[in-house]
């Protein structure tokens, strides 16, 4: 596909964040996963408005987590285009991909653990 341009150029910018859309809703319609992450992020979201702790951490913790599904859904496709029979190279590429989801995952926990519990602690009067 040709470049029209100037990636400054707001018609290019809308058709490219088109395309960015549709595959994040190809991934909430088709991975169970993604769907979990997404709805366990808005949940934690607002647990950390409600709760008044910083959202940045939070939400950059759970924008890496689908950024990496993301990825991970990509590469699977990927595989599973150039090799449709089972190939032990295959595995490992997917299996790395979902490492990375995984240790985002924990990270995310993590984060959420040390600035969620605290404050949860003391609204359920554990102080």
């Amino acid at each position: 596909m040709r470049s029209d341009g100037s990636a400054l150029n707001p018609r290019r910018w809308w058709r490219s964040a088109g395309f960015a859309w549709a595959g994040i809703r190809h991934a909430y319609r088709s991975q169970a996963n993604f769907r979990i992450e997404v709805w366990a992020g808005v949940l934690v979201l607002i647990a950390a408005a409600f709760l008044r702790v910083p959202l940045a951490p939070i939400a950059l913790a759970c924008a890496l987590v689908l950024a990496l599904e993301l990825v991970n859904t990509a590469l699977e496709a990927v595989v599973d285009l150039a090799s449709p029979e089972l190939h032990p190279l295959a595995k490992v590429a997917k299996d790395a991909a979902a490492g990375a989801v995984l240790i985002a995952s924990a990270g995310a926990l993590v984060v959420g653990l040390v600035l969620l519990l605290p404050p949860l602690w003391r609204v359920l009067g554990g102080e």
